[in-house]
């Protein structure tokens, strides 16, 4: 699909998007009712609402295109990818951060191309931020009822780097061996996919994720970095892809900058 095209899709992405986060706050003001998944991770009601009102909307704007959503595939509905081009859906992302109610999580919904996030929308109900993007020096920043503005990763500073990480996974000795090639300035942590979009505002240089996420938990993030002229690669310098038989991601490293 044409990069015009591609554009073409997100402000109807965003509206989807923000009509789920509407949904979800619904639960959250009105109290949360959490159940345990087959992994251990907590889910909510918010979770399945929110999840029935991209689903059909994603179907209706790509007819023929599979939607990979995590509370359809934890059901066992897992569509085929092979064709290249599917659409990958956090229908809350942070539920742990919901659960908490610090207001850090976020609704993800990303188009994939051939493993490449071309499309991410990433919006946190409870604050009204939205971040988009849809390909490189496209990535936007909109605060609820303001207008959008371009965001972009920032030069690493001279005196050090500021590295966002979990609020709620910690990684231990093998995060601390990973920067220490790095001259660190500050650590500052929040939660969901909110951290992709800090790296990709300027306001953080380094994203380290050693740990276990999905393919939902980063795909849009990982397209509003890449929008911002950041990147996202395996330890080892490999990039991270989407569509593997795997669901679950390797570790990665998001970078504010080439």
């Amino acid at each position: 699909m044409p990069d015009a095209a591609v554009a073409s899709l997100l402000p109807t992405v965003r509206t989807i998007a923000h009509e789920a986060g509407q949904v979800i706050l619904r639960f959250y003001n009105d109290g949360i009712d959490v159940a345990t998944k087959v992994d251990g991770s907590p889910v909510t009601q918010a979770d399945h609402a929110a999840e029935a009102v991209i689903i059909p909307a994603l179907h209706h704007l790509l007819p023929g295109v599979p939607v990979v959503a995590e509370e359809a595939v934890a059901a066992g509905h897992r569509p085929d990818v092979s064709g290249g081009r599917f659409w990958l859906v956090d229908p809350l992302d942070g539920t742990k951060e919901f659960i908490s109610r610090n207001g850090e999580f976020t609704v993800n919904i990303a188009l994939i191309e051939n493993g490449v996030p071309v499309l991410g929308v990433v919006y946190a109900p409870a604050t009204g931020d939205m971040y988009t993007a849809a390909g490189p020096g496209t990535a936007v920043h909109c605060a609820e009822g303001r207008h959008d503005h371009a965001i972009s990763v920032r030069n690493p500073p001279a005196d050090g780097l500021t590295v966002v990480a979990s609020r709620s996974h910690g990684s231990g000795s093998v995060l601390d061996e990973f920067l220490g090639q790095f001259t660190v300035k500050d650590r500052v942590s929040c939660g969901s996919s909110l951290k992709f979009c800090t790296v990709a505002s300027g306001k953080a240089d380094l994203y380290p994720r050693f740990g276990p996420t999905s393919e939902w938990d980063t795909a849009a993030g990982h397209a509003v970095l890449i929008g911002a002229g950041g990147r996202v690669e395996q330890p080892d310098g490999s990039p991270l892809v989407y569509g593997k038989d795997d669901i679950l991601n390797p570790n990665f490293v998001a970078y504010g900058w080439k």
